[in-house]
């Protein structure tokens, strides 16, 4: 079995500042675990799936802890898993006081007959799949995000207001294997009970051997009017490169419905895809014994891997 391919995205958006440095480094630590997950098992899902977890736990990011806030002030927690080789999912949506929304996804996917849990529902399966429930997953970020949201009585279509944004992480293994694993909070302000893109197989995520695997961040209402993740691999099908799909699909959604979004795309060919139409996007993958990241537009980082 040869070696792994791990892209990482922690997230599209009118990022600040002040959380550049934070998204970076996040999006690297999640890479560098995904790679040790893989050593440890030899299994692409476990890979992506730990990268994840490691992001539902950083505030810079959101999904899981750190999570944005419904205009109530509680948190619904939404996550996909896809696999390319039989196209199984899973998917949560509307879950709380669950740090770990990815785990109960796979769980989804691996123990029942459907693709998505929602609501009352995916909270009694978690129950029942002993997952550690939280007493709270606030951050002062999110509260101050949703304070500024009311004040200025704005509508919720920012994915960046105070927190990070949605998390993503695909991979594909030595024998072709393809997987897709995305988590979030959502969108500041949001309904009590709405639901986007992430949880939707074809628009937060997707995965299928024959052609390459997405994960999607961004304004979720479009990405899900747009079916986003799909639409990228039907262009990979008919000849597009990951990168050329992936850019084209994006700024056609933008010119469509007028909003913008990002995505990491994997090709069967192992190429690379990343795009977003967005001020940022955090991305991390390694290649050669190189880590390649970035944040800003048309910026690619290269390190040296560390020896330890």
């Amino acid at each position: 079995m040869g070696e792994p391919l791990i892209l990482i995205h922690g997230g599209a958006g009118s990022i600040p500042d002040s959380r550049v440095h934070g998204k970076l480094d996040g999006v690297r630590r999640a890479l560098e675990i995904g790679h040790a997950k893989y050593a440890e098992t030899k299994n692409i899902l476990d890979a992506t799936q730990a990268a994840v977890e490691y992001m539902e736990t950083d505030e810079n990011f959101n999904a899981g802890y750190g999570s944005v806030l419904t205009k109530e002030g509680e948190i619904e927690l939404e996550a996909l898993v896809v696999e390319g080789k039989n196209l199984a999912a899973g998917a949560v949506t509307g879950l709380k006081n669950v740090l770990h929304p990815i785990a109960v996804a796979r769980l989804v996917m691996e123990n029942t007959p459907h693709v998505l849990l929602s609501g009352e529902g995916v909270q009694e399966f978690a129950k029942h799949h002993n997952v550690p429930l939280e007493e709270s997953l606030h951050t002062k970020n999110a509260w101050d995000a949703l304070e500024e949201f009311k004040k200025n009585k704005m509508v919720p279509t920012k994915m960046e207001i105070g927190s990070g944004g949605t998390v993503g992480a695909i991979g594909i293994d030595g024998d072709g294997h393809m997987v897709s694993c995305t988590s979030t909070g959502g969108i500041t302000g949001k309904m009590k009970g709405r639901v986007g893109d992430t949880p939707i197989p074809g628009s937060g995520g997707y995965a299928d051997d024959n052609i390459g695997t997405v994960s999607t961040t961004g304004y979720g209402d479009a990405i899900l009017r747009y079916n986003v993740a799909l639409r990228i691999l039907a262009a990979m099908e008919h000849g597009e490169t990951a990168q050329e799909a992936s850019e084209k699909v994006l700024k056609a959604m933008q010119e469509r419905i007028g909003k913008s979004a990002g995505a990491i795309t994997i090709g069967k060919d192992r190429s690379v895809g990343i795009a977003f139409t967005s001020r940022r996007m955090a991305w991390a993958y390694k290649k050669d014994d190189k880590i390649h990241y970035g944040i800003e537009q048309g910026q690619e980082l290269v390190d040296d891997i560390k020896s330890t």
